[in-house]
C-alpha cells in the first residue's frame, strides 16, 4: 500500500504511511478534526478554526523530518532503527486525549489529557492497529514516549525542551491566527538535532549543536510572544473563563459527567451544554457577549506567589466569584476571576554539542554567553500573565480590594469569605 499525500497550508505535502492512515481513520483520532487547536481564540482571531487533527499530522511530519536527518548522521542508525516507528506514531497520537477547546477544562482540575489518553491508545481500535503492526508492547511505548517517561534515546523528540510537538504548534498557529510571533526557523533547528551521550547519565539521548542554538532561543521567545498576544489575550482569556465556569457548574449540578468530557467534540458539548443545562452564559458564549474586564493587574506588581489560589483552587474560586458578585448586586456567575495556569514559558533542559565535541547540558540556569535565562524567564511572565477579573457589564471594583484578596493565603481568603464580607 503506498504512501497517502495529504496537502497541509503549513507543510505542503505530508506523506503518511499506511499504519498511520489507519491509525489516522479510527474513530479516536478523527474525533481530533472537531476539536480547535486554540479552543476559543478564534472569537478573536478568526483564523484560529484549526484542529488538533491537523496539529497532530504536522508532528507525525516533523517526526520524520526529524529522524531522517538524524538517520543521515553516522553511527545513529542502530539507535534509530528500533524506535523510530514507534516514535513517529507517538507524534501522531499524542493529542488524541485532548478535551473539547484545548486545555481549558485542565484548569479546572479536569485529568491531564495525556492521562485520558491511555485507554485511547492502550485498548480499542488504535491499541489493535499498534499491536498489529508494531508489536504486543506497542501502545506501551508510545504512552512512555508521550508521557515523557520513556528509556528511548529518542524521548525528546516528543517531550522534551524542543520537542516536535512544540515547533509544531507554534508554527502553526501563527500562521492560523496571521501573526509573526511564531517565525521559528524550523529547518535550522531540525539541522541541529544530534544523539549525544547525556553528560549525567552516559545514555545516548537527542541534544542540539552549539550552531542551533539562535534559533532555539527564537522558539523560546516565539513561545513568550504566543503567549503574551494570543494564548493568553485578554478576550482569550475571557471566553475561557466563561466556559471553565459553565463546564464546572454542569459537572456540580450532575448535568455532565467527568468521565465523558472527553469523548465530546467543541460542538458536540455545547450542543449537550445547551440541552441539559442551558444558562445565559451559555447564550453570551455562543453570541460572543463576551465579559468584560474590571480589573487587571500583570503579574510582574504582584508580589511572588500571589494569586497562586486562583489558578489553581477551582473550589475556592468560585466561592469568591460570587460572594463577590453578591457584594456587587450581581448574581452568581456573573463575575469571573481569572489568573492563568503558570506554565514552563523558558523551561530548558537539554544536551549541546559543542564545537569542540564536549557535551554540557542547558538548564534553566542558563549559560553565561549562551543563554541566560533566569531572570529573563521571570520578567517575561510578569509581562505575559495578568491577573484578571470580568463581569458581564460594565461595573466598577477598588483596585486594592482584588489586590489584597490575590495577596491572601488560601486560609485567610476561606476566613473572609466565612464572614461574608470580601469587599471591607
Amino acid at each position: 500500500m503506498p504512501f497517502e499525500i495529504i496537502r497541509d497550508p503549513l507543510w505542503n505535502n505530508i506523506r503518511v504511511d499506511p499504519v498511520a492512515m489507519r491509525l489516522v481513520d479510527t474513530a479516536a483520532f478523527q474525533r481530533l478534526r472537531y476539536v480547535r487547536q486554540l479552543g476559543l481564540a478564534y472569537l478573536v482571531y478568526p483564523g484560529a478554526s484549526h484542529s488538533r487533527f491537523e496539529h497532530a499530522l504536522g508532528a507525525y511530519h516533523l517526526a520524520g523530518r526529524a529522524l531522517s536527518m538524524l538517520e543521515a548522521r553516522d553511527g545513529v542508525q542502530d539507535t534509530l532503527r528500533a524506535s523510530a516507528p514507534i516514535v513517529r506514531y507517538a507524534a501522531l497520537l499524542h493529542d488524541i486525549g485532548h478535551y473539547p477547546f484545548s486545555h481549558a477544562l485542565e484548569e479546572i482540575g479536569a485529568l491531564h489529557h495525556e492521562e485520558v489518553a491511555r485507554p485511547l491508545v492502550t485498548t480499542g481500535a488504535v491499541a489493535d492497529v499498534l499491536r498489529a503492526e508494531l508489536g504486543s508492547d506497542a501502545p506501551e511505548r508510545i504512552m512512555a514516549l508521550v508521557r515523557g517517561t520513556s528509556e528511548s534515546a529518542l524521548q525528546g523528540l516528543i517531550s522534551g525542551s524542543l520537542d516536535l510537538d512544540k515547533i509544531e504548534y507554534l508554527k502553526r498557529d501563527a500562521f492560523m491566527c496571521g501573526v509573526n510571533y511564531g517565525d521559528i526557523d524550523v529547518d535550522r533547528l531540525l539541522n541541529s538535532l544530534v544523539l549525544v551521550d547525556d553528560p549525567d547519565s552516559g545514555r545516548p539521548t537527542v541534544g542540539i549543536s552549539e550552531k542551533g542554538l539562535s534559533a532555539l532561543e527564537s522558539l523560546l521567545f516565539a513561545k513568550y510572544q504566543m503567549y503574551r498576544n494570543v494564548y493568553w489575550h485578554h478576550a482569550v482569556r475571557s471566553a475561557t473563563a466563561m466556559y471553565k465556569r459553565l463546564v464546572d457548574g454542569a459537572l456540580r449540578a450532575g448535568s455532565l459527567s467527568a468521565e465523558t468530557l472527553a469523548a465530546f467534540t467543541d460542538e458536540g458539548l455545547l450542543h449537550e451544554l445547551d440541552a441539559r443545562a442551558p444558562t445565559p452564559l451559555l447564550a453570551r458564549l455562543r453570541e460572543r457577549r463576551l465579559y468584560k474586564r474590571i480589573f487587571e493587574c500583570p503579574a510582574a506588581e504582584l508580589p511572588a506567589g500571589a494569586g497562586e489560589w486562583i489558578a489553581e483552587d477551582r473550589a475556592l474560586v468560585v466561592a469568591v466569584e460570587d460572594q463577590l458578585a453578591r457584594e456587587l448586586g450581581l448574581a452568581p456567575g456573573e463575575l469571573l476571576l481569572d489568573y492563568p495556569t503558570k506554565t514552563q514559558m523558558l523551561g530548558l533542559d537539554i544536551p549541546v554539542l559543542r564545537r569542540d565535541g564536549s557535551v554540557r547540558r542547558l538548564t534553566a540556569a542558563g549559560w553565561e554567553g549562551a543563554i541566560n535565562l533566569p531572570k529573563l524567564s521571570e520578567e517575561l511572565y510578569g509581562s505575559a500573565r495578568w491577573l484578571r477579573v470580568f463581569a458581564c457589564g460594565r461595573l466598577t471594583i477598588a483596585r486594592d480590594v482584588v489586590r489584597r484578596l490575590a495577596e491572601l493565603t488560601r486560609s485567610d481568603v476561606r476566613s473572609k469569605l466565612a464572614s461574608g464580607r470580601l469587599i471591607s
